[in-house]
């Protein structure tokens, strides 16, 4: 797998608040397009000429209704999906976490948020490479990641990842 196979490129942000024993990070029900039914973080492509912090920052409040600072996005993850039955769907991905932030989050056409425990999150209604590592993550690990889908289109059919560098 390489980059050059991604199509497009997104960013998603972990939003979370609380403390270990009771954190919590928002999700949403994606309400359009792909992945429409799954458990998502906010989070979209970037327009041309954009940062994926840039976007980041940008897809939340789009999103759901909250403001965050480029500064205080945490980059963890970045991955790069290859769907080699849908083509079209591969994509370069940046993950960040964010602990401050301004507002209450909203619905909007995208996206129906809603704050799950991190002992509780809704793993079988996410993308089936949350399952690998978002744990991982909120834990504080850092990861980068080729993940290729299988012919279904839902399940991973190949993982390789390294540790990020922090």
């Amino acid at each position: 797998m390489a980059y050059a196979e991604a199509v497009f490129e997104v960013a998603v942000t972990y939003l979370m608040q609380g403390e270990r024993g009771d954190a919590q990070i928002l999700l949403g029900e994606k309400l359009t397009g792909l992945g429409a039914g799954k458990f998502v973080a906010p989070g979209g492509k970037l327009e041309p000429g954009e940062s994926a912090r840039d976007a980041a920052v940008r897809e939340v409040f789009e999103e759901v209704g909250i403001t965050v600072a480029a500064a205080d996005l945490e980059q963890v993850a970045t991955f790069d999906y290859v769907f080699p039955f849908r083509p079209a769907w591969s994509q370069r991905s940046t993950a960040f976490i964010a602990r401050r932030w301004e507002g209450e989050a909203r619905g909007s056409a995208e996206l129906a948020p809603a704050w799950y425990s991190v002992d509780a999150l809704p793993l079988e209604r996410m993308w089936a490479d949350a399952r690998l590592w978002l744990h991982r993550v909120l834990a504080g690990e850092r990861i980068a990641v080729e993940c290729s889908y299988a012919a279904d289109n839902d399940s991973v059919a190949a993982w390789d990842e390294r540790v990020a560098e922090r």
